[in-house]
């Protein structure tokens, strides 16, 4: 009998993805989700659990019925601006929500966690490359909510034998090669998307927040990983897990940074479609400059990302952004 995962965020972006990379890999996905911004049409790899992360009763529920040798928990609230407006929301979801789940899965026997962390953690700290070591100096509470969950899976490790491998990882790009499954937010915030979209016309120019940040071209700059590199590295830390080996921190990115107009360039080579621009202010919360190494991940779990070049990561959400079955 196949070994159950459960997976929090399991029909959102990289949860869809990270349960698609598990069923390859031998496990049963069971996504947990509220579907409050994740996709019905994204679950196809394991069966799917309704409910929320605040409802203990619904946990101890689906922890009963499939009894999972381990948890991959990508549930969160994640974006920046909001976090900055309406700090609370952060804290209460993020935080309440991630104790309720290490509560439930500890009463349960399940002793995994494989953690979707951030570099937001960092804060704004340019000109180095982030690593495991960097001091953690977030600046929105986005990144302090989710260093607060960190805190607690270690915690818990302390008390309780809670056994744990965080990612923190920056910008996720690109699609399922093969197509079965892509990126999709409502309200959609990231780059990449965001800037397929006004190519093809499904909404408005993109805007460019900030033009005068201190970096080689006056916009932000941030590292990308591929979502199926990505999500292979989550497989090679639950198998660190199982392998009983320590918890255990690990960054997520190439090491090379590029600019929103770096990006919009490499999205007019690979598309040969001009990019709709228009210059809007800076957000508050966003920092000038952040890149992850990844040199521990790919020395100790033997971590070789495919697909995490910029290019290819645009052409694979190009694709499915063409093809894409489900709209807005």
């Amino acid at each position: 009998m196949k070994p159950h995962v459960l997976v929090t965020g399991g029909a959102g972006y990289i949860g869809s993805h990270a349960c698609k990379a598990l069923s390859e890999a031998g496990y049963v996905p069971v996504c947990f989700d509220n579907l409050s911004t994740g996709w019905r049409e994204a679950v196809k790899f394991g069966p799917l659990e309704e409910g929320d992360l605040a409802d203990r009763a619904r946990l101890d529920e689906v922890f009963a019925t499939y009894r999972p040798v381990a948890v991959m928990h990508f549930a969160a609230l994640s974006l920046v601006g909001e976090s900055m407006q309406n700090p609370s929301k952060y804290w209460r979801t993020n935080v309440n929500c991630a104790l309720n789940l290490i509560e439930a899965a500890i009463d349960a026997g399940c002793l995994n966690v494989v953690f979707s962390s951030t570099c937001a953690t960092y804060g704004d700290q340019d000109g180095v490359v982030l690593d495991e070591n960097t001091e953690q100096r977030p600046i929105n509470a986005y990144g302090g909510s989710k260093r607060a969950i960190e805190d607690m899976l270690r915690d818990f490790g302390a008390s309780h034998g809670l056994n744990s491998v965080i990612f923190r990882y920056f910008n996720v790009a690109g699609a399922d090669p093969a197509g079965d499954i892509g990126e999709q937010h409502v309200p959609e915030t990231h780059l990449i998307p965001l800037m397929l979209d006004a190519i093809a016309g499904k909404r408005p120019a993109l805007t460019v927040f900030g033009s005068d940040y201190p970096t080689r071209d006056g916009t932000c700059i941030r590292d990308y990983v591929h979502v199926s590199d990505l999500v292979d590295a989550h497989v090679l830390g639950l198998k660190w897990l199982e392998a009983g080996k320590p918890s255990r921190v690990f960054c997520l990115g190439s090491g090379n940074g590029f600019s929103v107009r770096e990006v919009i360039e490499a999205s007019r080579a690979v598309t040969n479609r001009e990019v709709p621009i228009v210059e809007g202010a800076r957000r508050p919360g966003d920092a000038a400059s952040l890149v992850s190494g990844s040199r521990r991940a790919l020395e100790e779990l033997g971590w070789q990302p495919q697909r995490s070049d910029l290019s290819v990561m645009i052409a694979d959400a190009w694709r499915w952004h063409q093809a894409k079955e489900y709209e807005y």
